[in-house]
């Protein structure tokens, strides 16, 4: 983990950043998408009671323990079911996707659900290979544009231009905030100088995430959607009301790591005792690695962990996330995010 860094600036201030929630809809052993879908909005109306800022789902496919494929399907159901809080893409792959679909999307969410709606943006595929290819992409390119398709996007949901042939109705004037997303450089550099805030993949990419924030803040423009840089950091949370339930939850996110970099993706398997039994030592370092920006266990090790990493990316925001396999398990480790995120608002406004 992060050490503690007492130079950032949120520290000391009157003011505690705020924490919002990255969710996978995760479809568990013995269930099914509708199941992940009931319990992805049930989750979001306990994130809104607990004032969390906004709700995101994310881009996969061909993915067997995640239901978000049709990523704009599944915000609209989670908007329809909530009132106050922001729902939007953690991310959208637009590579994936013609920009004026996604515009005629999120156009449409935003006209539903006025002034809630996020689009944050990625240049993966969110798959591999074969299933890019099965959805058309030309993957020679699609990754190449993604800079003209983001701004091609954000010229749609902006104002319409005197003699524009093209327009995404709805969508058009609609503005819709748009988001970097990104595990590299190259997200920090384009978020940057588009005048973007920026949302880093800190769960299960940390390895970049510090060069990134410095690279992203030292290179900002400002923009019409933004003055100044923002920055969100993106960390696993698996609270629980001792060490040791906290620690037997996080396996089931350790063990659908392995079984994707198996080649063998699924459902989200439920957790066990004893990973040592069913990982290499290779398999182990690299889940270790991969999962380094992550908050597991009771309430007081999620605070200090939860504040060592804004201490040291002095970031705007924190998304969390957690593949939690029992459904109030999940709810129990977002409701301690909330607590701590309260308490360490206590203690800033000291």
């Amino acid at each position: 983990m992060l050490l503690f860094n007492a130079q950032n600036p949120h520290f000391g201030s009157s003011h505690m950043i705020p924490f919002s929630v990255l969710d996978l809809a995760p479809i568990k052993q013995g269930s099914d998408a509708a199941q992940a879908f009931r319990n992805s909005l049930d989750l979001a109306q306990h994130a809104e009671r607990w004032r969390f800022k906004r709700f995101w789902l994310a881009e996969h496919h061909n993915m067997t323990g995640i239901a978000s494929a049709a990523t704009s399907v599944v915000i609209g159901h989670v908007a329809g079911g909530t009132k106050t809080i922001r729902v939007g893409s953690g991310g959208v792959m637009l590579p994936n996707h013609s920009p004026l679909v996604i515009a005629e999307q999120f156009g449409t969410l935003e006209s539903l659900y006025p002034g809630r709606i996020d689009l944050g943006l990625g240049r993966a595929p969110g798959t591999d290979q074969l299933t890019a290819r099965a959805m058309r992409r030309d993957l020679a390119t699609a990754a190449e544009n993604f800079p003209h398709d983001v701004l091609e996007l954000q010229a749609l949901l902006g104002d319409v231009k005197p003699n524009q042939a093209i327009r995404a109705v709805p969508g058009m004037g609609t503005k819709v905030p748009l988001w970097i997303l990104g595990s590299s450089m190259f997200g920090a550099q384009l978020a940057a100088m588009l005048g973007l805030p920026f949302a880093f993949a800190s769960h299960f990419a940390p390895q970049m995430l510090m060069p990134a924030l410095r690279e992203y803040r030292a290179r900002f423009e400002p923009s019409a959607q933004l003055a100044k840089p923002y920055a969100m950091v993106a960390v696993n949370v698996f609270a629980a009301d001792s060490d040791a339930e906290a620690q037997r939850m996080f396996t089931s996110l350790q063990q659908q790591f392995i079984n994707l970099r198996r080649g063998m993706p699924g459902p989200l398997p439920p957790p066990v005792d004893d990973m040592d039994a069913l990982w290499s030592p290779a398999e182990k370092a690299g889940v270790a690695q991969a999962l380094a920006i992550s908050a597991i266990g009771s309430p007081g090790v999620v605070e200090e962990k939860l504040k060592a990493l804004i201490a040291d990316t002095a970031a705007d925001e924190l998304i969390t996330t957690g593949q939690i396999y029992d459904h109030a398990a999940r709810l129990r480790s977002f409701e301690i995010a909330a607590d701590v995120r309260d308490r360490l608002a206590g203690q800033t406004a000291l």
